[in-house]
């Protein structure tokens, strides 16, 4: 498993350190051909390299590079912030079944000064939290021991994300689960350095933390699953 992906060149975390420093089209353009060589190229290889690992214990999600790399456009349509691209080079694996983002999902991102592996929800809709704090109220104990394995603990500590202070609405305070249905997101993470990207090391590590999150992103999709053909349409 080590060899499966050599790490990221060096180059990568300096173009996307000096991409911080000129974030504008000018200077993208004219180093495009690093930015597709030395960033995106080998984001592609891991991500096809992750994707045949993946499928042995998580073979419902998609490892397609077009549809799991971000582009390094940022949509500044709605923003304050107008620069024009991202500073970091990221990827989202999700359930074929599922529209993207719509679901819990296993990430990746490499920025100049961290890794971040991850997975989980960042941002439910309303059907989405609903269905989601339902499955958890009527399976908490199943979930506890998803979060409570031994692994798991050791890796991720425990969940991520914004919280209500009071109880959800059409849950009552006293629920055995009210700790966990509080969550407005759903979210476990690992930071290595931005250094690690260059190791290959980087390749067994991310597996080896995808495969422990699997049963967590899957309890969680369990719900929008079992919606069928209507999910698109409700999302």
């Amino acid at each position: 498993m080590a060899g499966g992906f050599p790490g990221f060149p060096p180059e990568a975390l300096k173009f996307l350190s000096q991409l911080r420093q000129n974030n504008n089209r000018e200077w993208f353009l004219a180093h495009k051909d690093i930015y597709e060589q030395k960033v995106k190229g080998p984001m592609v290889e891991l991500v096809q390299t992750l994707g045949g690992a993946i499928q042995a214990f998580a073979p419902e999600m998609v490892v397609d590079p077009k549809r799991a790399i971000y582009r390094i456009h940022r949509d500044t349509r709605f923003s304050p912030d107008k620069t024009p691209y991202k500073t970091h080079i990221a990827a989202l694996f999700t359930p074929r079944w599922i529209p993207k983002h719509a679901g819990a999902a296993l990430y990746l991102h490499i920025a100049p000064e961290e890794v971040l592996i991850g997975g989980g929800v960042y941002m439910p809709g309303a059907v989405e939290l609903r269905a989601i704090r339902r499955h958890i109220a009527d399976n908490s104990e199943e979930f506890r021991t998803i979060l409570n394995r031994r692994n798991f603990k050791k890796w991720f500590g425990g969940l991520e994300g914004d919280q209500l202070v009071r109880a959800p609405k059409d849950f009552p305070p006293d629920h055995s689960a009210i700790d966990l249905l509080r969550y407005k997101q759903f979210l476990v993470s690992v930071v290595e350095p931005g250094k690690f990207a260059e190791s290959p090391k980087l390749f067994p590590r991310v597996l080896v933390l995808f495969a422990a999150m699997a049963p967590f992103v899957r309890f969680l999709n369990a719900p929008l699953q079992q919606r069928g053909p209507r999910l698109a349409e409700d999302f």
